[in-house]
């Protein structure tokens, strides 16, 4: 299988994630709204700053995707509601490491690691209709497709239909 591990993000992370970023912008636009061209280091420092405190406060977890030491791509929850103990988990790998399981292998280290360190009950992919690779991603977790939620996503000032996936914490031994 992939050798492919998740941990917190590090300030000495920072020109690995602007490399993954850049390499992949074609890619992540349509996907990610905070992504465009100019992306800067500068951006990247700041959003792993933002992380370490989001996860030290546990508002939310961002993990880096790592193999052979190499930054992959990112995981983690967001959008946590802790009166309904669910999380959005998201994650995006950069272009050169699609295709070979590494989402997929991380969302599962996510996944089991949220269920062994917070309270969180359900975690929910959303996924825009559009975006396939995503898409076989969560299938390929285990996530159950409990239905499409018309026009639930704007991404570039467009809407889109989006693909609602769980996990419950007592699917969790059931994740390949």
């Amino acid at each position: 299988m992939n050798d492919v591990s998740i941990r917190p993000f590090q300030l000495t992370d920072t020109e690995a994630l602007y490399e993954a970023v850049v390499e992949s912008a074609d890619a992540l636009k349509p996907w990610m709204p905070w992504c465009r061209s100019e992306y800067s280091v500068s951006e990247a420092t700041e959003w792993i700053e933002t992380q370490i405190d989001a996860f030290q406060q546990g508002n939310q977890y961002q993990f880096a995707i790592v193999s052979n030491e190499q930054i992959l791509g990112v995981c983690g929850l967001n959008g946590i509601q802790p009166e309904n103990r669910l999380a959005n988990l998201g994650y995006w790998v950069r272009t050169s490491a699609c295709g070979r399981g590494n989402a997929t292998a991380a969302a599962r280290l996510l996944a089991r690691w949220a269920f062994a360190n917070t309270d969180l009950e359900r975690l929910e992919i959303i996924v825009a209709v559009g975006n396939l690779a995503s898409l076989r991603v969560a299938a390929k977790v285990g996530a159950v497709w409990e239905g499409m939620l018309r026009g639930r996503l704007r991404l570039n000032d467009k809407t889109h239909d989006a693909i609602l996936f769980s996990i419950m914490r007592s699917d969790s031994c059931r994740i390949p």
